[in-house]
């Protein structure tokens, strides 16, 4: 094939990954009948049909999904091979994916690469909020943020944050007719603000700790959320008792506006690891972003 007839390909790769000629043009900036086009032209040329089309979905043919198979990866090899070459540039270059729940983004990594980002023009940052656990590499990712318990043992872990923990707190309103918890199992008789996990779908389990002892209290109650704001906005109208990341009720605390139960049973825990294959190391792009996020205090 000429190689002025590669972009086709790329084109036929954005579209077998995305599921969708709207999704890849978008992707791609391009215009969709700019899309359309190059891929039938490859077609055409390769003398097969690698895409099946229907009026709500894309698929990739027998033979579609072959060539995805072996450009995929070849494509990401080269990709990062020209990131690579940045390093012979002045100043570090390239885009940096990174995939990390909202908390973390709130309460570590933006507060900490807003103030630099602006002194690296040639550095395209990409955060991806998502509560569910995703495969760096299959999904394109540079690195992602989880808790240190929960980074898999191959990949490089950075530590970027200290130590935090989630507390249980209600208003004083929902506490005016109703007994406050003393023990974890004292929540089985209240009305708790529930969390659905994005991962598995399931109620999380409310997770208390005392004097090395563990319990674990799958709460009831008229709500759930998934994410932490909601939660919190519940708890000061009044709805009931949510589990929630410390930083996100301080303010709330110290105003009275909310009240922290179960205080003894809330021990901190580990706090956001940066992970990511070692061969990401060598990236200037991404070595200046690693470099911000690290803790750098001792403990």
């Amino acid at each position: 094939m000429a190689r002025e007839n590669f972009n086709e390909l790329l084109l036929f790769l954005a579209v077998a990954e995305e599921k969708s000629f709207t999704k890849a043009a978008a992707k791609l900036g391009i215009a969709q009948s700019t899309l359309s086009y190059g891929v039938k032209e490859l077609e055409a040329r390769m003398g097969l049909r690698l895409l099946t089309r229907t009026t709500r979905s894309v698929a990739t043919t027998e033979a579609g999904a072959r060539l995805h198979q072996s450009l995929a990866p070849r494509i990401s090899e080269i990709e990062a091979e020209i990131e690579a070459l940045m390093a012979y540039r002045d100043k570090p270059a390239g885009t940096v994916r990174i995939t990390l729940p909202s908390h973390a983004m709130e309460s570590v990594v933006w507060p900490k690469l807003a103030p630099i980002i602006g002194d690296y023009p040639d550095i395209k940052l990409e955060l991806s909020v998502d509560n569910v656990f995703r495969n760096i590499v299959e999904d394109g990712f540079d690195a992602g943020v989880r808790l240190g318990e929960s980074v898999e043992k191959d990949m490089v872990a950075v530590r970027i944050g200290p130590d935090w923990r989630l507390v249980c707190v209600g208003s004083p309103d929902y506490f005016k007719a109703r007994s406050v918890p003393t023990m974890p199992q004292d929540l089985m008789q209240h009305n708790c603000i529930n969390r659905r996990l994005d991962r598995v779908g399931g109620l999380y389990a409310w997770e208390f700790e005392k004097d090395k002892e563990e319990v674990r209290i799958r709460v009831e109650g008229q709500l759930t959320f998934n994410t932490d704001r909601e939660m919190v906005d519940a708890a000061l109208q009044g709805y009931g008792i949510t589990f929630v990341p410390e930083s996100y009720v301080e303010k709330h605390i110290a105003d009275r506006r909310l009240q922290l139960i179960l205080d003894d049973w809330t021990p901190k825990f580990a706090g956001y690891y940066l992970y990511y294959p070692s061969r990401r190391q060598s990236r200037p792009a991404f070595s200046v972003i690693a470099e911000a996020l690290r803790d750098k205090v001792m403990r």
